[in-house]
């Protein structure tokens, strides 16, 4: 069984799909690794400390030679994948609703085509999950851009010269990238707020030490969707949600937006007359700007400025920490890799569960019922 891992070719990827941790781990369960010259070098990672590993180093053809698994970061191109195996799997970040014509030229070529930020949300699929781990760097990196940007401290300062008073920050959409943002805003002294469509959320941001912002008096909606993901809401709510949001973000300092769903564009959140009610100099961080937004005038890879507010919207934030986020990211794909492992025959094999979930090509098809509309 050879592994076989890519540098990365998208423009302003840092990360990568193995560390020499996870490829001692892999030789140790009898698969053979190798890797393209360079792969590392974004995240500080060098080509002697693969070799050191047990790690084979060379060109991408000679890596990708008789290759069975080709891990990535983002999908690779189909013209860099001629030579690997017949029936090779690509285990990566596939996008594939954003790049369905690149599913379809994996379908075409043969291989079969593993989407890792389709993984269930799962009790034992917890540790494989790549949205969780970068998610989490993201909230974390997003408080420190919002902190890089915001022209004052964060805490309240009591000086001889008098009291400098703590930045107000709301977070919108309490996730894993949302209640890293309020933890580590709540560590550098902010006075926090966070809101989510769904109820069960409260008490989270509460147990964080922020104070819940929610839309109270509506029945029937709680905002859980598939797998704990938000889902979109009555307009009864979104009209509530807009006068209690209207009103609390006129006050705030700095505002994170988060919020995301699945295989559709990010909600939109923040209005440009809501932005033009908050004081000049504030900061809005737009985590979902690459998925279209959750604030009118973001623009992605860009830090704008509107009504006096600079709104932020750096694209692949995890890439930003590229050498925690590769090791995290590495770590998912050998938990989900090696939990499936057959010693008997020397490769992984998949469960239905897990399999259906994220297998989006096999056969020279594409197979995963969202594609096919099912």
């Amino acid at each position: 069984m050879k592994i076989a891992v890519l540098r990365e070719r998208a423009a302003g990827e840092r990360r990568v799909a193995a560390t020499p941790e996870t490829v001692k781990k892999f030789i140790g369960l009898g698969a053979s690794v190798a890797i393209e010259a360079g792969a590392g070098a974004t995240c500080s990672i060098t080509d002697d400390a693969y070799a050191a590993a047990g790690a084979s180093v060379g060109d991408a053809a000679g890596v990708l030679a008789g290759a069975d698994i080709v891990l990535g970061v983002q999908g690779p191109d189909t013209s860099l994948l001629a030579g690997v195996a017949p029936g090779a799997w690509i285990v990566a970040g596939l996008n594939p609703f954003g790049e369905r014509a690149r599913v379809d030229a994996y379908a075409a070529l043969g291989v079969e085509a593993l989407a890792m930020e389709l993984m269930p949300r799962i009790t034992r699929a917890q540790s494989m999950d790549i949205l969780s781990s970068q998610s989490n760097l993201s909230g974390y990196k997003a408080v420190l851009d919002a902190a890089g940007e915001y022209g004052r401290a964060f805490p309240m300062m009591m000086t001889a010269a008098g009291t400098v008073s703590a930045a107000r920050l709301f977070v919108m959409g309490v996730g894993v990238a949302g209640l890293q943002a309020i933890a580590t805003a709540r560590r550098l002294g902010a006075q926090v707020s966070a809101t989510d469509v769904r109820a069960a959320t409260k008490e989270q941001i509460q147990s964080l030490g922020a104070k819940a912002i929610f839309v109270e008096n509506v029945a029937g909606i709680e905002g859980e969707g598939t797998g704990g993901y938000a889902t979109e809401m009555s307009d009864e709510y979104k009209a509530a949600q807009a006068e209690l949001v209207s009103a609390h973000i006129a006050k705030q300092d700095i505002v994170i937006t988060t919020a995301l769903i699945p295989g559709r564009p990010a909600p939109r959140l923040i209005s440009d007359a809501q932005v033009a009610s908050m004081k000049p100099g504030s900061v809005i961080v737009d985590l979902a700007v690459e998925s279209g937004g959750n604030v009118e005038g973001a623009v992605a890879g860009e830090v704008v400025e509107r009504h006096g507010v600079k709104i932020v919207g750096h694209r692949n934030v995890p890439s930003r920490l590229a050498a925690d986020a590769s090791a995290l990211f590495s770590r998912n794909l050998f938990n989900f890799l090696s939990a499936f492992w057959d010693k008997d025959t020397g490769r992984p094999m998949l469960d239905e569960e897990i399999g259906d979930a994220i297998r989006l090509t096999k056969g020279g098809q594409v197979v995963h019922s969202r594609l096919l509309g099912a």
